[in-house]
Formats: structure tokens, C-alpha cells, sequence
């Protein structure tokens, strides 16, 4: 993903010869796609897309995820707010990763494909930041295009509100169609048919229950694109799911992919970066706020765990202590084998994140450390079953969590949350299992009051 190779055929001409010529180019032409994480979220989401695209012969060094130092949208975008960005900040470093990618491939143009928010600074770049002439598709995975609320009156100083300054100008009609989108770039938006927590009539997920929003499910799409609909996905799966996965190649090359799934590889390197959280300096007590910031002098230990038991084989397969840059790896892992990464840093719970087996290298494995709150304190174990990449939803999907099913916290109906927590008055050393839909994860209890946090992460 960091390759200082360069290939001297622009992208238009790469994405042509893909689609379009009887004998196949080497994949070696594919354009760069640079991908963009949402809301307080990490370069880690876009792990199994990558795959996905290197499973189809796409070059590991033509795909890069990049991570916004502070993810966080502003509450009043004009506003200055300690450890989170505005619109334009966002924009701005955007378009020095994109300068970097076509720096280091040499192509004239790349893909830009988000998810969420990373919508939002896409299209303020293309529009405002120079990207109509370095960008030749843009993907837009749920992003909450005509806002996640459209109240006249309400947080309007907000970027996610559908009738404040920031999202008026973006959708403003391009040309005498009435088009929201900035040509010669080709844009798609991929949304859920009803399943976006973002795109509800009514509030309940953004706390308002019995408000009506005036956000239709359709909030997503772009007049001027190529608006798809997946049935059944939630936010998050519609950048990060195999269907959406599918629908971006094509949209990209021409033609379908050869395989929606992960070819497993036989040598499998991980490496990614450990950073931390910061706490609200306004409100001490409303617990941390994500900053994908270097976590320097954190310690990294991996160990492999047995199959079934999460009991440690032998001793440590990895240590690493982080330095400036918040990197560590590589690691070379076992194929099949599955993991249990130890990140320990001063002012955060020793955080124990058990992982499945791993089907191919990946340079963002990137980890956070959890927190005990006070609140807290007199838990004997703290157990959390985390989704990254979707939610849970308790209609769609076969899952449970120490035996639990639904787990714990997880509404009847609505995908609106990717974690359950499960809070143990007692921390007897146990296996503890959790599954959703056919991955499967085991790890064991830690006591809380030593400051341990046990995390069972899904990969898909």
C-alpha cells in the first residue's frame, strides 16, 4: 500500500483498458483507489474491501486508506471544538493524500470510494478542493447526502443537518438538469432500502424518538448518479459489505468481479498503528472522544490462542513497544491461526482484543485501548463483542454473545448499534464465545479490577 513504484498511464486510460479490451492488461494498470473512513472511525474498516480488490488481481499498492487525525465532525462546523475537525480541515487533508497517491503511483487520476462522512469530505473536495480534475469516480457508501436530519431551525450549524449552509451548497443543482454532483467526475451512491440508521424518518437514532426528521430513506442518493439500492444493509455495510464491494468494482471497471469473497494467502503480514482517545476538555464527564493519534510508548503483545478455548499457545508471538508514529508490525501470522493482540498504555485499561485467523496480509490492523469508566469501577470483568465493518440487528442476523441471543443491548428490530457489552459481578478465568452469522469468536475473562477489558472484534 506504500509502494514508490509509478505507473505513467492516467487513469482514465487504466479504467478503459480494464473494462474494455478482449485480452486483459496487467492489473498492474488498475487505477488507485483511495478510500474514506466516516465519523470517528479508522482506516481499519476498509480491511476485508481490500481484500476484496486484491482477491481480483487489484495491486495491494494501488489501495489506500487513509485516517483522518481527528474523525470527529464539529457539533457547529463554524465553530472551533478541541479534537474534532471542520469540513474544510477534512477537505484539506483529503486532497494532500490524494497529492501523495498520485505522487507515488504516477497516475494522473484515482477512485474515491467512503463511507458516511467520508462522503461529505469527498464531494467538498471535488466541488471546492481541486478534485474535479484529479478524481475520475467518486463512491459514496451511506453517506447522508440530503442530511441525517433536514429541520428548519434545528443544529443547522451542524454539517449533518439537510438545511444548513454546508449541505445547501453541496446540492446545489450543477446545471440545467438539476444535477447535485460535480461533473466530468462519474459518481455512485450506494444506500440501503430501509436499513440506514442515517436515513429514518423518524429520530430515534439520533435521539430525538417521535421527531420526524424529513429524511426519507432515498436521503443518500444524488441526482446526477448512479443511485444503487441494497436491500436489508445497515450503514455501515454500505460501503464495507461483499454486495456493496461488488457493485463498486463493476462501477469502476465495467464488469462484475470474479469473486465477492477473500482468497485466503499462505504468507500473511499484519502490521497497523495503536492510537488513543482524548477526553472532551467541555464536558469531563461525558467519557472520550476517538482521535486516530499516534499512541506513543504503547505496548503490543500478540499471543495465538487455542481453537475454541482463547487459551493462549506458548508464549508471546509478538512484542512490540510504539514509537512516534503509532506503528507496529509486521507480524507474520499462522494461516488459520487465531490471535489475542495485548495493547497496554498508561491511562487506559489493558486491553485484551481476541481476533478470528486472518485471510490475508493487512497494514490496517489498527487497534485502540479501551477505558474503565468510573461508573465502572466495581465490575468484576468487562466483556465487548465489537462489529466494525456493520451492525447488529436482531431480525436479520443469527448471533450471540456468552450465550446471549440476542446479545446484550441489542434492540428487537434496527441496526443501529456495532457493540454489545456485557458487564460480569464475578471474574472467574472462563472461556467466553460470540458469534454472528457463521464467524465465530472465543476469548476468556479478565478481571476489571486490575484494569483488563476484554474485546471479541468480528473481521466481516
Amino acid at each position: 500500500m506504500h509502494s514508490r513504484r509509478y505507473f505513467f498511464l492516467s487513469v482514465g486510460v487504466s479504467v478503459a483498458l480494464i473494462a474494455g479490451c478482449a485480452t486483459s492488461p496487467s492489473m498492474e494498470q488498475a487505477p488507485p483507489i483511495v478510500f474514506v473512513h466516516g465519523n470517528g472511525d479508522t482506516a481499519a474498516l476498509w480491511q476485508t474491501t481490500i481484500w476484496r480488490f486484491e482477491s481480483n488481481g487489484w495491486p495491494s499498492k494501488r489501495l489506500h486508506a487513509i485516517e483522518l487525525p481527528y474523525p470527529l465532525a464539529r457539533d457547529d462546523d463554524s465553530k472551533e471544538q478541541a479534537g474534532r475537525t471542520s469540513t474544510a480541515q477534512a477537505m484539506a487533508y483529503l486532497k494532500a493524500e490524494v497529492e501523495k497517491v498520485r505522487r507515488e503511483t504516477g497516475a494522473d487520476k484515482v477512485v474515491l470510494y467512503s463511507n458516511s462522512r467520508g462522503g461529505f469530505v469527498i464531494r467538498n473536495y471535488i466541488q471546492n478542493g481541486g478534485g474535479d480534475t484529479t478524481v475520475s469516480h467518486a463512491i459514496l457508501g451511506g453517506a447522508p447526502n440530503h442530511g441525517i436530519w433536514s429541520i428548519k431551525g434545528f443544529r443547522e450549524g451542524n454539517e449533518f443537518s439537510g438545511t444548513g449552509p454546508f449541505l445547501t451548497a453541496l446540492n446545489a443543482p450543477k446545471n440545467s438538469n438539476g444535477d447535485e454532483v460535480t461533473g466530468p467526475v462519474k459518481w455512485m451512491t450506494i444506500r440501503s432500502d430501509r436499513n440506514d440508521k442515517y436515513a429514518q424518518a423518524d429520530g430515534l437514532w439520533i435521539g430525538a424518538k417521535g421527531t420526524a426528521t424529513n429524511v426519507t430513506f432515498a436521503g443518500p442518493e444524488l441526482k446526477g448518479a448512479k443511485n444503487v439500492v441494497l436491500p436489508a444493509i445497515d450503514h455501515r455495510e454500505t460501503s464495507f459489505s461483499p454486495a456493496a464491494f461488488a457493485a463498486a468494482y463493476e462501477f469502476i471497471t465495467g464488469k462484475p468481479p470474479a469473486t465477492m469473497g477473500v482468497s485466503p494467502e499462505a504468507s500473511i503480514a499484519l502490521s497497523g498503528n495503536i492510537t488513543g482517545m482524548g477526553v472532551n476538555p467541555l464536558d469531563s464527564k461525558s467519557g472520550n472522544i476517538v482521535n486516530n493519534l499516534p499512541l506513543v510508548g504503547a505496548e503490543l503483545t500478540v499471543y495465538e490462542t487455542g481453537a475454541g478455548s482463547g487459551v493462549r499457545v506458548g508464549t508471546a508471538a509478538y512484542a512490540k513497544t510504539v514509537g512516534i508514529d503509532g506503528g507496529w508490525g509486521p507480524f507474520t501470522a499462522k494461516a488459520g491461526a487465531a490471535y489475542e493482540f495485548v495493547v497496554t498504555a498508561p491511562g487506559y485499561a489493558v486491553t485484551h482484543i481476541y481476533r478470528s485467523a486472518f485471510a490475508r496480509s493487512s497494514e490496517v490492523v489498527n487497534l485502540r485501548p479501551e477505558r474503565i469508566s468510573d461508573a465502572d469501577r466495581d465490575v468484576k470483568a468487562i466483556l465487548i463483542f465489537n462489529r466494525p465493518r456493520g451492525y447488529f440487528d436482531a431480525e436479520r442476523d443469527k448471533m450471540s454473545f456468552d450465550g446471549k441471543a440476542p446479545p446484550p443491548g441489542i434492540p428487537p428490530a434496527g441496526a443501529g448499534l456495532a457493540s454489545s457489552t456485557i458487564k460480569l459481578a464475578q471474574a472467574v478465568d472462563r472461556e467466553v464465545k460470540a458469534e454472528f452469522n457463521g464467524e465465530q469468536l472465543t476469548g476468556r475473562t479478565w478481571s476489571a479490577a486490575d484494569n483488563h477489558v476484554v474485546v471479541l472484534e468480528l473481521t466481516y
